[in-house]
Order: structure tokens, then sequence, then C-alpha cells
């Protein structure tokens, strides 16, 4: 057991620094929808980006406010709020995916990608229309004997 071993990533930065890269990697993934970072810049933005999503997802004035202060601009609260969140309505956690690349030239890090998960039809939609489909099928037949 390692004693007096804070949990988490350093990446060689204060606590400061640290927190001003996730945050612009966060909000880079907002204004681009894709961005390609080492694996486990990756990793960490991924569970920024859950934080921020579960205020967007609920969008009331309050989270918005809260996401503005945490994301620094109005302009990405509100398109994460208003364009991203939407098509996540029903999912609780996932929101984006991590795919591992090549590895970088100059000093042999794991690269990876981290993108939106791409919402399901069932996720999109409202409502289904397959039940009202199998309804008037049965009227069909039943007209038909």
């Amino acid at each position: 057991m390692k004693h007096k071993v804070k949990k988490g990533r350093k990446f060689n930065r204060d606590l400061g620094q640290r927190r001003a890269l996730l945050k612009g990697l966060a909000i880079s993934l907002i204004e681009h929808g894709v961005i390609e970072t080492t694996l486990y810049k990756a990793k960490d933005t991924r569970q920024v980006i859950d934080k921020l999503m579960k205020f967007a997802r609920r969008g009331n004035l309050n989270d918005r406010r809260i996401l503005i202060s945490r994301l620094g601009s109005p302009v990405y609260a509100t398109k994460l709020i208003e364009e991203i969140a939407p098509k996540f309505k029903k999912r609780v956690s996932g929101f984006t995916s991590v795919q591992r690349t090549s590895t970088r030239v100059g000093d042999n890090a794991q690269m990876a990608f981290i993108k939106w998960v791409t919402p399901l039809k069932a996720e999109a939609e409202a409502e289904p229309k397959p039940k009202v489909a199998k309804k008037i099928k049965t009227v069909k037949k039943s007209i038909k004997k």
C-alpha cells in the first residue's frame, strides 16, 4: 500500500494548470466534436465532460450559470445545452468514446481520439412508431377474414 499518494494523474502540472488543461480540452471537444490528444488526457477529459453533461441535460438557469462558470464562456455553455445535450436525453453516462490511435513520433506517447458517441435512433426519437404500425396490421388482417 502506498501511503499519502494522491489519486488521479498529475500530467507534471500543478492544480491550476491541470484544471486549465482539462477545461481547454473540454471546450475543444464541445467546439469541434472530436479531438486528438494523449490517451490519459483523453480519459481524464471524459470524466470532466460527464460532469458537465449532468448540468447540461437538466439545462435550467442555475445549471446554465454553473456551466458558464466552469467553461468560462456562455457560447460553449449554450452550445452544450441546446445542441449536444438533447441528443443524449435518455443516456445516463458514457457520452464520449476514447479510441486509441498510433504513437506520437517525438516521445512515443500513445495518442487517442475522443469524440461524442453517436446517439441511437431510439434515443433521438421522442416516441417510437413501430407499435402503431403493428396495430394497423392486425386491423387489416381482421378485415380480410
